[in-house]
């Protein structure tokens, strides 16, 4: 299989799951400032990056669950940045899987694009070095948030939440289909 149906594979895994919860929770996080969202793709970061550190995982999750819900989370930070957060649930399951469909879309074409720059380096990474990227645009996303989105040179917010799915799917496709 090649990267593009790699990708695709593991963004449908990802999107399944996103399916389940948004059966069980509705679509509640509408109500998240990205902000939050931010800092809720932090606690998953942080984790995988201490189970790696450590090495055994005390509450029986390992890794792969974490890469899944930091995509999940970028989604729906893309989300709450095009829409702005609710004050309550306001979202059929429905609207939200197009949403996501959407980003997933967007995520695949800007992978493809760099792929292509970079000749698939990815690659050659090790995947904790994906966790240490994302933690590293965890914080470049909160120092955008201090300062309103008002940056001199850098990309936006929903820039870096793009990334950051797509470092995840980079450590899902090696924990699922191996170097």
């Amino acid at each position: 299989m090649d990267t593009q149906g790699q990708f695709e594979q593991i963004m449908k895994e990802c999107r399944e799951l996103f399916a389940k919860k948004l059966h069980d929770y509705g679509a509640a996080w509408r109500i998240m400032r990205p902000a939050s969202v931010t800092d809720q793709i932090f606690i998953k970061a942080n984790r995988i990056r201490s189970l790696e550190v450590k090495g055994v995982s005390l509450v029986g999750e390992g890794i792969r669950p974490e890469f899944m819900a930091i995509v999940n989370y970028s989604i729906v930070g893309l989300i709450q940045l095009e829409l702005g957060y609710a004050d309550a649930e306001d979202m059929t399951a429905e609207h939200a899987l197009e949403y996501y469909d959407k980003y997933a879309g967007l995520s695949l074409a800007l992978m493809l694009k760099k792929n292509h720059d970079y000749d698939e380096a990815w690659r050659g990474m090790r995947i904790s070095s994906y966790t240490d990227l994302i933690l590293m645009k965890l914080y470049r996303t909160k120092q955008i948030e201090a300062l309103a989105g008002q940056t001199l040179v850098s990309e936006g917010v929903d820039a870096n939440y793009m990334d950051m799915m797509n470092y995840a799917v980079f450590g899902l496709i090696k924990l699922t289909f191996g170097e």
